[in-house]
């Protein structure tokens, strides 16, 4: 008895540091049970898939330029900027194409059941000569170029997809030295997972998030 309680906290530990989740448990609730069974089972599927990943872009993750890592939002996979774009553009790569199809091969054949979220990035240096009234635009519309190229060209569908830019607002390095703004450009794309049980208003329990969210 006590190794399964140990087991079912481990369960729940995992769950919410990999998925951000809420968990109010009750003894003997069978939807909390099978609530824990679905999120015990993401969380493998999203460690399989890092697995997978890390094998298909061991030559890139070795460069640095990919970077692959489980946060509360789900499996990160994190592209550095200066790979997929041009300095100020929007349009992709030629060269960076191989690589975008190889997480695209991943997704749609190991990862058909989780929605993807994309997510665009930039330094702090000041919009000047592309056009783009800031950064927030440059990268939003980085975002969906990435979106755009996994559905219309990979085949990805579209129901599963969403873009976000955040700009320069969430940097992960220094923008006081070069190579610290060479980091904080960059596009994520996340693997999200499926179920996210959270505490509601007055209830004690758990619930399945919005339509919009799963």
């Amino acid at each position: 008895m006590r190794n399964n309680l140990l087991k079912t906290a481990l369960i729940i530990f995992v769950c919410f540091a990999f998925a951000g989740c809420t968990f109010v448990i009750q003894k003997g609730r069978r939807s909390d049970m099978e609530t824990i069974k679905e999120l015990s089972a993401q969380v493998e599927d999203l460690a399989a898939a890092k697995r997978l990943l890390e094998e298909r872009l061991g030559t890139e993750i070795s460069d640095k330029q990919v970077k692959l890592q489980m946060m509360e939002k789900g499996l990160v996979i994190t592209v550095v900027g200066d790979l997929l774009f041009d300095s100020g553009k929007a349009k992709i790569r030629q060269e960076a194409y191989t690589l975008l199809e190889k997480i695209a091969r991943v997704l749609k054949e190991n990862m058909a059941n989780f929605n993807v979220g994309i997510e665009g990035y930039t330094d702090n240096q000041p919009i000047k000569y592309s056009g783009w009234k800031t950064n927030w635009e440059l990268s939003t519309a980085r975002a969906l170029s990435v979106l755009h190229y996994i559905a219309d060209e990979q085949g990805i569908s579209p129901e599963r997809l969403s873009a976000i830019g955040y700009g320069e607002y969430r940097p992960v390095a220094s923008n006081d030295i070069r190579e610290g703004r060479q980091q904080n450009r960059r596009v994520e794309i996340v693997i999200q997972p499926r179920v996210c049980k959270v505490k509601g208003a007055g209830d004690t329990g758990l619930q399945e998030p919005p339509e919009n969210l799963k």
